[in-house]
């Protein structure tokens, strides 16, 4: 039984309109006392939910969500992307009185500024690749000479996941930073970071926290690549698995001792009162756990791999936390099975993406088998098509993940659009067959 003074949100605004909102409003609507959600802006999938509604206001637009928020007596607010938490969203509505789920502008710096988040890491003692700042491109380029090394290259800024070089060598590095300070991603690349190379297999680690204390979601691991074998660029990932086995129990909790106590009592210590997600992308290097980065709301596709592995308290757990009141939230409890997530892209992803392609078939999400929409926009005429990069996630779940895989594959042969582009090898590290 959940605690007293543990209430359940009845009527919730998701913000976003990717694959990780539709994921998080199927998740919350199927939370028992939950009567509505609404997620704003959404996208072509969002009413094939089950009891989810649509309001047509941009994540952007903070006067019309406010105004949506009065008007409908929303309990909670869930905001699902990087952009309005760095844009002050999460401010604006808590001012008017809104629980929000979510940093505000302040705690959202964790991402928005690479520069930022890794002064904070160094000051909070949190195990990362060293790093230089470089605000011009000549320092930057004096920075690679003097190491003579390959670097990680990051654009400081919001760069929608595109920023990042993992580059292989000194010249690869110095294209790198001829392309951040090229003007490619505007603000974002005014200034960069630079950082040493990491090896080792990366696993991404959740956080809820309400400021003071924190739940821990089950590690997931992420495929950035494009192609099978990890090989090609990077994509904002194309599948995802969870539990990930890199971590077993005793190594989550040396994470949380290691990374995020530290991590959110340095905010703290800044006097930021951090009320959301912690995500920390980490790699297992030979020395231990380090930071690759932290962001400041869930991975996209690890959010919608997680989502159906957690408990109908997920509602109370979120209001918890945006209320500062976690300790009082009953424990949210996490299924024992396992999670695996494929994601198909638009042709030409991660470059230059076709859009407009009309999605055939359809795919009932339940219980162990979900569909959730990504860049996807339905019609006057009431067909649905892709709008974006990634288009659809298919996740499923199983007692171990070769058949979770095999009920996701199948799942994704029964919806199909022109140029449909997906790896057929997500979940190789875990898979026998």
């Amino acid at each position: 039984m959940a605690p007293a003074n543990s209430p359940t949100p009845a009527r919730i605004l998701v913000v976003g309109g990717g694959g990780r909102e539709n994921a998080l409003a199927w998740a919350l609507g199927r939370c028992p006392g939950v009567e509505s959600v609404w997620v704003a802006p959404g996208n072509g999938g969002t009413l094939e939910l089950e009891g989810i509604q649509q309001l047509a206001i941009a994540e952007g637009d903070q006067a019309g969500l406010l105004a949506a928020c009065q008007e409908r007596g929303i309990e909670l607010v869930v905001v699902g992307p990087e952009a309005p938490l760095a844009a002050g969203l999460a401010g604006v509505l808590r001012g008017a009185g809104f629980p929000v789920f979510g940093p505000g502008a302040d705690g959202a710096q964790l991402e928005a500024s690479k520069q930022w988040a890794k002064g904070l890491m160094v000051e909070a003692g949190v195990p990362t690749a060293g790093y230089w700042h470089a605000t011009s491109r000549a320092e930057a380029l004096a920075v690679v000479e003097q190491q003579q090394q390959p670097l990680v290259v990051k654009a400081d800024g919001l760069a929608a996941g595109k920023g990042v070089t993992v580059a292989e060598t000194i010249a690869e590095t110095q294209a790198a930073i001829e392309e951040v300070f090229s003007g490619r991603f505007g603000s974002a690349g005014a200034s960069l970071v630079l950082e040493e190379r990491m090896y080792g297999q990366e696993v991404s680690v959740f956080a809820l926290t309400d400021g003071q204390t924190m739940v821990l979601l089950p590690p997931a691991q992420d495929h950035k690549r494009i192609g099978e074998g990890d090989t090609g660029p990077n994509t904002g990932g194309m599948g995802a698995y969870a539990p990930a086995p890199l971590l077993n129990a005793d190594a989550l909790e040396e994470v949380r001792h290691l990374v995020l106590e530290p991590i959110l009592n340095g905010l703290r210590q800044r006097g930021i009162d951090y009320r959301g997600v912690i995500y920390a992308g980490l790699m297992l290097t030979s020395n231990g756990p380090r930071v690759i980065e932290f962001n400041c709301r869930f991975g996209d596709p690890e959010c919608e791999t997680l989502m159906p592995l957690l408990g109908p308290e997920l509602a109370q757990v979120l209001l918890a936390c945006a209320t500062g009141n976690l300790a009082a939230a009953p424990a949210l409890t996490i299924a024992t099975t396992c999670s695996a997530c494929v994601i198909a892209a638009a042709h030409g992803y991660p470059g230059t993406v076709r859009q407009g392609d009309v999605i055939e078939g359809s795919l009932a999400t339940s219980d162990r088998l979900q569909l959730f929409h990504a860049g996807t926009q339905r019609g006057p005429d009431g067909l649905c098509r892709t709008s974006g990069g990634r288009v659809l996630a298919v996740v499923a779940q199983a007692e171990n993940f070769d058949a979770a895989f095999e009920q996701a594959y199948a799942g994704l042969a029964a919806v199909t659009y022109a140029g449909i582009t997906y790896r057929r090898d997500i979940g190789h590290q875990v898979r026998q067959r």
